[in-house]
């Protein structure tokens, strides 16, 4: 990983002030999103004050939920607050069903609002204020140290009796050996039984201002689909772990957050610190013929029709798998190559 600041990490009087009704202006946005919620299934009466809370926002993600939330269930994750944007899949029945989700649908359009951001803000502000809230998508799964033995309660409790409220992670892709249309994926299954193979890197990092914000680029998508254009490659760092309150933002996706201390807790990969890896399952079979769909929404850039080629790059099943890819075993393995750390948990 190559790091450098963008600026003095100096922030000015005026710059501050600044960012504090920058700030207000989402959480303004998100209060007025509200009224394009409806409740399906509201039971945030029965979160209990030391739930770990999951934030999200879903469309069309039937094949993928059955495994994804019992993952998080496994890591102690008590309570999911998820937005269905529109699925018709039966995504949002489905969701509707569970014990330990509450359900808002929307058709509003997830670009107009922040990518969906206003809707989860919305959520986060009523009703994540004092728990530790994660924001994933559909296709991330958190991976940290000794997940698989200690379940997030017991790494949040650690992280707080350290004074951090922070947990950042590295977005990792995932693929697997051969085209992207030529494997078979069952609904509800573990996605890594069919894609599991990752770049190691190179990785490059600097910090953004005037938020201070890392901005982490590289692996398996600009080696593949932008290596002409590396800059418009896809932001990798996240911050998705945080103990929230209602007066924080996030700014894109959970790239960047305000206030802008927060976004100093993670240095992305080679930080010493504790972090972790989101593991990103996009590239099952069935995101060849979902990109055709997706540049047909435009649902997903600031400008969807810059990305058109990206899209079109995808729905051509290319084989993304080289002989420098590593397969996926453990966090051990990540921790060695260097692309999270256990912190000395």
């Amino acid at each position: 990983m190559t790091q450098t600041a963008a600026t003095s990490p100096t922030q000015t009087w005026a710059e501050a002030y600044r960012l504090r009704w920058k700030r207000r202006r989402l959480l303004w946005k998100s209060f007025r999103s509200r009224h394009g919620l409806r409740v399906m299934a509201d039971r945030t009466g029965q979160i209990r004050p030391n739930d770990i809370l999951v934030v999200m926002t879903v469309r069309n993600e039937m094949s993928r939920l059955p495994y994804f939330l019992q993952y998080y269930r496994d890591l102690g994750v008590g309570h999911f607050l998820v937005v269905d944007n529109t699925s018709s899949d039966g995504t949002d029945l489905m969701l509707a069903e569970q014990s330990d989700v509450s359900l808002w649908q929307t058709a509003d359009s997830y670009r107009a609002a922040r990518f969906g951001l206003n809707w989860m803000t919305w959520l986060q502000r009523k009703y994540a204020h004092g728990h530790w809230c994660l924001m994933v998508d559909a296709d991330e799964l958190l991976v940290y140290a000794h997940h698989n033995i200690r379940p997030l309660p017991e790494l949040t409790a650690w992280l707080e009796a350290r004074g951090t409220t922070v947990f950042g992670a590295l977005m990792l892709d995932l693929y697997p050996k051969g085209e992207l249309n030529a494997q078979s994926y069952a609904p509800g299954a573990d996605p890594l039984e069919t894609i599991n193979w990752f770049d190691v890197g190179p990785y490059r990092s600097q910090r953004q201002m005037p938020l201070g914000n890392l901005w982490t680029q590289g692996g398996a998508r600009e080696r593949v689909f932008f290596a002409d254009e590396p800059r418009r490659s896809p932001t990798l760092n996240k911050i998705p772990l945080v103990k929230w309150h209602r007066s924080y933002a996030y700014v894109n996706s959970c790239h960047s957050i305000l206030p802008p201390p927060l976004n100093r807790a993670y240095d992305g990969p080679g930080d010493n610190r504790a972090s972790g890896v989101l593991l990103h399952t996009k590239f099952l079979p069935e995101v060849v013929s979902k990109s055709a769909i997706e540049k047909e929404r435009a649902q997903h850039f600031h400008t969807p029709q810059d990305f058109d080629g990206y899209y079109d790059s995808v729905a051509a099943a290319p084989q993304m798998w080289t002989e420098n890819s590593h397969q996926f075993r453990d966090w051990q393995q990540l921790e060695q190559l260097g692309l999270m750390s256990s912190g000395g948990w």
